[in-house]
């Protein structure tokens, strides 16, 4: 259960789709002054960086940051993200990749919070380092779907969650859709995050996931990628990005993404 350590995987395509749309999807939210208490389930060490052994190993970030480095997407998601990403490289070398706790700390504004949870010791001992003396930030080291049921519904009333495992347990999928199911009774209306791979061998099992919420189509969105072949990693042949509750002004820009997507990361 613990054997998993994203540094491997850092910045591959699944991490630039992913972060593209929670870049977007907390845009759309700021959009109202009221503060937001993010919650991130799956936090990891929050910053990578790609000279390390780890993300060398691989080098998956090749065919994912480092393929839109030097672009200049007319996709308006797509240039958000990479300039929250190359503030990062201040040297203008793509050196580190942010995870999804950082650029959450990049987008965060005065009134708004982050909740960071993870499991593994050494990711946790990262976290301390990184967020430890920033007030805005609660560590919260154990389980993170444990932790929804203490952290919703957000003192605010507004809150973004993102749900982003490594999918190693096979009870993942049940754990996932009771915590789900918890925290829906807890902050109905919080908007809801899901990362997931797509797998040549296995078919998506998020389809089921909103009858068994009681969820309609208005507050369910299923974004898709595939990857093209020489972009795949492994048995990864693409990711989906599902939102609860997508804010409104974000979702034709999300569609539109996701429509465009797999054919322009083309090298």
């Amino acid at each position: 259960m613990l054997s998993y350590r994203h540094a491997y995987h850092a910045g591959n395509p699944a991490d630039v789709f992913k972060h593209a749309v929670l870049v977007a999807v907390v845009r759309a939210m700021q959009e109202k002054p009221r503060g937001i208490q993010f919650v991130d389930t799956h936090a990891g060490p929050a910053l990578y960086r790609l000279a390390d052994a780890e993300a060398q190993k691989n080098r998956e970030y090749d065919v994912g940051i480092g393929h839109w480095w030097s672009q200049q997407p007319d996709d308006p998601i797509m240039a958000d993200y990479l300039e929250l990403v190359r503030s990062f490289n201040p040297s203008g070398r793509l050196e580190c990749y942010p995870g999804s706790p950082m650029i959450l700390r990049q987008l965060l504004r005065r009134n708004d919070r982050m909740v960071l949870c993870e499991l593994h010791p050494a990711e946790q001992r990262k976290l301390h380092q990184r967020f430890g003396d920033d007030a805005r930030v609660e560590l919260r080291l154990g389980d993170g779907y444990q932790a929804l049921r203490k952290v919703l519904p957000p003192p605010g009333g507004r809150g973004l969650v993102l749900i982003d495992p490594s999918y190693e347990r096979k009870d993942e999928w049940d754990d996932m859709h009771r915590a789900l199911q918890a925290a829906l009774q807890r902050f109905a209306h919080g908007v809801y995050l899901i990362w997931y791979p797509l797998l040549a061998d296995h078919a998506a099992s998020l389809d089921a996931l909103p009858n068994l919420l009681n969820l309609d189509q208005e507050r369910w969105l299923d974004l898709r990628v595939e990857f093209p072949p020489e972009q795949r990693l492994g048995r990864m042949t693409g990711c989906g990005m599902a939102l609860i509750n997508c804010p409104f002004r974000a979702r034709a820009g999300l569609d539109r993404l996701a429509r465009d997507w797999s054919g322009s990361v083309r090298p």
